[in-house]
């Protein structure tokens, strides 16, 4: 009897810890299975975790912004694309989304090309805010679990403005298209620029980065991505616009990126669309530079300002009687300001808006 009493007493005590030890290896398993959950959802607050095997690793998970709350880390991921261009830093695609049909522009960023999330959370969270007619709106972001980006864009069907002046399109000529472009490009810049609570820097504008609508609105895009780069991937875009001829003279470095080199590379793209040349162009009319604005200053310099213009543009403007040559000059004094070496000199962008407005008067 006492024997059986001490057993029952002992059974008592064990049965407890039984169930505790059995509750504990369900959690256990609930949290490897489920804990994801709570690592997209750390995202927010700038989350990371820590595997001793493989170090830091990022908290994958979306961030949704104006026009992209309905998105899920599914839709993006799943959605079939084509790459429609590459950079030093990443790949866009054009992607379309199976459950709501529609196209997005989707940008991804190698890891190794931009910080962590925790640190450029902030950066991220004041581009998605960011809406203007003429700026390309951040959707939405993912961050992968190895750290990789992919922005999350609307796809504009009309392409960029370098092809649309490289495919000889018959509008490219017209000078109330132009016009239209410039002052678009312009508001896009003005709003970075002044309208916000501290200016935003583009720090990459150049024609490839601006995006047309089909009624020809155009729309900046990359617009502070070299926030979120780090400075090797940073130094690496700088030296890309630079070969391309987009870079002001006095910047060396990104992260001096300013208002100032932002007007400059406004002024290049101005000129690109007025001569219909590139930027850098070693078939340049007779000049013995290769860049744009010093070939067209050394071409006022010689007296042969009417080679500036794309003829066909002149052309067109005297049959249409849209304009006259007075404006198409009024518009390169602008645009050559713009290009000025020192960037004391240079126009503000408020400046340049009100003075574009008066030219097309």
């Amino acid at each position: 009897m006492e024997k059986h009493r001490k057993i029952q007493i002992t059974l008592g005590v064990i049965s407890p810890f039984l169930v505790l030890l059995l509750l504990y290896a369900v959690y256990c398993c609930f949290r490897r299975r489920f804990g994801w959950r709570r690592e997209r959802e750390s995202l927010e607050d700038g989350g990371f975790r820590y595997d001793k095997e493989e170090g830091v690793k990022e908290a994958e998970g979306l961030i949704g912004f104006a026009g992209g709350e309905h998105l899920t880390v599914h839709d993006i991921l799943d959605a079939p694309g084509e790459v429609v261009g590459k950079s030093s830093y990443g790949t866009l695609y054009r992607a379309s989304l199976q459950r709501s049909g529609s196209v997005m522009l989707l940008r991804f960023v190698r890891p190794a090309c931009v910080g962590r999330t925790k640190d450029i959370l902030p950066a991220i969270q004041m581009l998605g805010l960011i809406r203007h007619p003429n700026l390309v709106p951040l959707r939405a972001l993912y961050v992968g679990p190895r750290g990789e980006k992919l922005f999350v864009h609307p796809f504009y069907a009309a392409g960029t403005l370098s092809q649309f002046l490289r495919d000889g399109v018959a509008e490219s000529q017209r000078w109330e298209v132009i016009y239209k472009l410039s002052l678009g490009i312009a508001k896009g810049l003005d709003h970075l620029h002044t309208a916000l609570q501290r200016p935003i820097v583009h720090g990459n504008l150049k024609s490839n980065n601006v995006l047309l609508d089909v009624d020809f609105q155009p729309r900046l895009s990359d617009f502070g991505l070299h926030l979120l780069l780090n400075p090797t991937a940073g130094q690496e875009m700088l030296e890309i616009s630079a070969a391309q001829g987009y870079k002001s003279p006095e910047l060396i470095k990104m992260k001096d990126a300013s208002t100032e080199s932002d007007i400059y590379s406004l002024g290049v793209v101005l000129l690109e669309m007025l001569t219909q040349k590139e930027p850098m162009n070693n078939k340049f009319l007779h000049s013995q530079d290769l860049h744009l604005p010093t070939s067209l200053r050394n071409l006022v310099l010689e007296h042969k300002i009417s080679d500036v213009f794309s003829s066909d543009l002149i052309n067109q403007s005297r049959k249409q009687k849209s304009t006259n040559e007075d404006s198409l000059l009024m518009f390169f004094q602008l645009a050559m300001a713009c290009c000025s070496p020192s960037p004391a000199l240079r126009p503000d962008i408020k400046h340049i808006v009100k003075r574009l407005e008066e030219i097309g008067q």
